[in-house]
């Protein structure tokens, strides 16, 4: 399920999932357990081992870059992102190394000297600093739980820090006495602004503590020397102090006005997930602590960013409107208060602001299986693309320089994975900084193509089309259909696919690949993605079975071999077609919705099923039957295997068992497979290498007519 205010390049529930990690991996021959057949291509484990880059920074003064970089470390079963350092014409080289954890969320300082990043090296996450020209870091704090994160003043001697509220003392009493309970909806600790000294962390060469820390709670102390050490800790000052406090809400995204007098940032009432739809805008001054609303509306406000002149703040809105499948606009306000005013009202997709620059406010936003830059005038509302000659299609993310004359992005497309890219004033095209894509060098990718179909109701539907290398439309293949989450995300064409699906074996094996953008997706604007809305699993099935039609009709695809599957509410579209459908052979269901109820009562994002159902089980179950997989389950046939998180929010588990013992109940053959202490996605490389290998085999056997064992290596 993805959240209407996350407008960013995630989707939550594969937000950390889509790009797996690790470099070196060779591309062996590989004997696959499928009765003797030989593949030329990557294994499994080579596939999930492929290492991604994520969202660039670049230096102030544009000449340097840092990459963060994520590999799959098997002997841990993690994934670890590690902080690369690409300066001017230079090969990129590693710049943070933590063990057992990961850096992230690293920050050039504004002279473009030091980096500092986020880090849990056995004291929870903490601010750490280092060089550019690297050498060791050094812990900056050192406070209890750890810090969520930060931002640099303009000058450089101070950051905003992000940190959540200890736990009371109260609670822990009460624990210790009754041991570890939770009240729904009460129970959590607000994330609130720190001010931090940074210039006096340096000077003391000791990691900042909160103020509270060290001081004597009236306790016996152990010795002589460490009451001392205690004294001496109340005594010195911090180099600590709070801007914002209290319980009516929990700080989000925050960001410095450039003259570093004030932070805007975007807060909820509290730190639940489903409470982004009351997201405000709020300011504080940095010298006094005051806090004053700048954006108070229904609806959800959030990420802001201020104007170059710091006299205004543009910032993301569901101007008033909660539902998830409305245009996220970008509005902008006074900084010095006032009404809001839209801007992008006749732009017809999410948009994700990137920066404000002296020429415009520049945004990102799908274009169907594209993702552009855009360049908004404020003042006269135009919108224009902003081209790269040689860019990728899809743009994942974008940072400016300091004059916002250098640019550094991430992108990729059918022939790329994602890559690093800088362009310098004046240059006819970008640099690419990261080599991400040699790592697939020899492989048979296939074909990549966008086609478009009619549906049932005459809605037309796009999806993307993977071949087999050497395709021939004049024989029959196996079709397998992914079906992506959110409902308003999307497929694109892209390189390589790295979740718990074998995509590049199934191409070897000769199979077409069917990714459908059925309705409720976005990149196709606000009316398309409403097309789901009171109608979902209905529509969104005649959208794929429309499509599998469309490709049968054209003579290359087997009608008798044909498998679906998806996670999330791919999932869910997935157990639809179990229960709704016989014209699969196989189907696979990833973190599916069996049954609306089930999940409104579970789920941790209610307004979710009230948004798009426009009801409650209450008040309106005819709905709820109608469009729950569970309704058609004395007609179900298809074989079916169900893959959940033990410890799922998004979709909870209850989910699982019901469609498991409803096709139990009815003979449907059926498998479950829980994977354990994981929640909504599949996060560590041993058990999604686990999960391709169950998709491996059930297709294997109701597809192919396989007995496939999974190794015990």
């Amino acid at each position: 399920m993805r959240s209407r205010s996350t407008v960013a390049w995630l989707c939550p529930m594969l937000s950390v999932l889509l790009a797996a990690a690790s470099a070196g991996a060779e591309n062996e021959r590989q004997e696959t357990p499928n009765g003797g057949a030989s593949f030329s291509g990557p294994d499994f484990r080579t596939v999930l081992s492929l290492e991604s880059t994520g969202d660039p920074e670049i230096s102030p003064d544009g000449t340097s870059v840092l990459i963060p970089v994520r590999k799959a470390d098997w002997e841990d079963n993690r994934f670890d992102t590690e902080i690369w350092l690409a300066r001017g014409d230079e090969e990129p080289f590693q710049l943070t190394r933590t063990e057992e954890n990961s850096s992230s969320r690293a920050r050039w300082s504004p002279d473009g000297e030091q980096v500092a990043f986020l880090a849990d090296r056995g004291n929870d996450t903490q601010i750490w600093l280092i060089s550019a020209r690297g050498g060791e870091a050094r812990v900056v704090t050192a406070v209890e739980d750890g810090v969520s994160g930060f931002e640099w003043s303009p000058d450089g001697t101070r950051m905003a820090v992000a940190i959540t509220d200890q736990q009371d003392p109260g609670r822990k009493k009460l624990e210790e006495t009754y041991g570890g309970f939770a009240v729904e909806d009460r129970d959590f600790r607000n994330t609130h602004l720190w001010l931090l000294d940074v210039e006096a962390v340096l000077a003391a060469d000791k990691a900042a503590a909160l103020p509270d820390e060290g001081k004597d709670e009236g306790g016996e102390p152990d010795d002589e020397e460490e009451e001392a050490e205690n004294k001496k800790a109340a005594d010195e000052p911090s180099p600590f102090r709070r801007l914002t406090e209290g319980p009516d809400f929990t700080v989000n995204g925050f960001r410095w006005s450039p003259d570093g007098r004030l932070i805007a940032f975007d807060h909820t009432p509290d730190p639940r997930v489903e409470s982004f739809s009351h997201a405000d805008i709020s300011v504080v001054e940095v010298e006094s602590g005051e806090v004053r609303a700048l954006v108070a509306q229904p609806g959800p406000d959030r990420d802001p960013h201020w104007s170059p002149d710091g006299e205004w703040v543009v910032f993301a809105t569901g101007d008033g409107n909660p539902a998830y499948y409305l245009n996220t606009e970008l509005a902008r306000v006074p900084a010095s208060g006032g009404d809001p005013e839209v801007l992008t009202e006749a732009f017809d997709e999410d948009a994700s602001a990137v920066a404000w620059l002296d020429d415009g406010i520049r945004f990102l936003a799908l274009d169907r299986t594209t993702r552009k830059l855009y360049r908004l005038d404020p003042d006269t509302r135009e919108v224009e693309p902003v081209s790269v000659e040689g860019a990728p299609r899809i743009i994942g993310s974008v940072d400016f320089s300091k004059d916002g004359r250098t640019m550094a992005f991430r992108g990729e497309g059918p022939d790329t994975l994602p890559e690093v890219y800088r362009i310098d004033p004046g240059a006819a095209r970008p640099q690419r900084l990261s080599r991400s894509t040699e790592q697939t060098d020899g492989w048979s990718v296939g074909g990549r193509e966008v086609i478009e179909w009619k549906s049932r109701d005459g809605a037309r539907v796009e999806g993307v089309l993977l071949t087999p290398e050497g395709f021939d439309r004049s024989v029959k293949h196996p079709l397998l259909v992914i079906i992506h989450g959110g409902p308003s995300w999307l497929s694109f064409p892209v390189r390589a696919y790295t979740y718990v699906y074998p995509v590049q074996q199934w191409l070897e094996k000769g199979a077409v690949v069917l990714m459908p953008n059925y309705r409720g997706s976005a990149g196709y604007g606000e009316a398309f993605r409403s097309l789901n809305v009171r109608n979902l699993g209905v529509g969104d099935a005649w959208d794929v079975l429309s499509g599998v039609d469309h490709l049968v009709e054209q003579g290359f695809v087997d009608p008798d071999r044909m498998g679906a599957m998806g996670w999330s509410q791919g999932g869910y579209i997935s157990a639809f077609l179990t229960t709704s459908s016989d014209r699969f052979a196989a189907i696979s269901v990833g973190a599916g919705i069996s049954d609306w109820m089930t999940y409104y009562v579970s789920t941790d994002i209610h307004p979710f099923t009230r948004h798009y159902l426009k009801g409650t089980p209450w008040s309106d179950p005819e709905i709820y039957a109608k469009t729950s997989p569970m309704t058609y389950v004395n007609e179900a046939s298809t074989p079916t295997l169900i893959q959940h998180g033990e410890l799922d929010r998004r979709v909870p588990t209850p989910n699982a068992y019901e469609l498991y013992q409803g096709l139990q109940d009815v003979g449907v053959p059926v498998e479950l497979v829980i994977y354990k202490e994981f929640g909504h996605g599949i996060s560590k490389p041993k058990e999604l290498l686990g999960a391709v290998w169950h998709n491996w085999q059930f297709f294997g056997k109701w597809i192919w007519s396989e007995e496939i064992e999974i190794p015990a290596r």
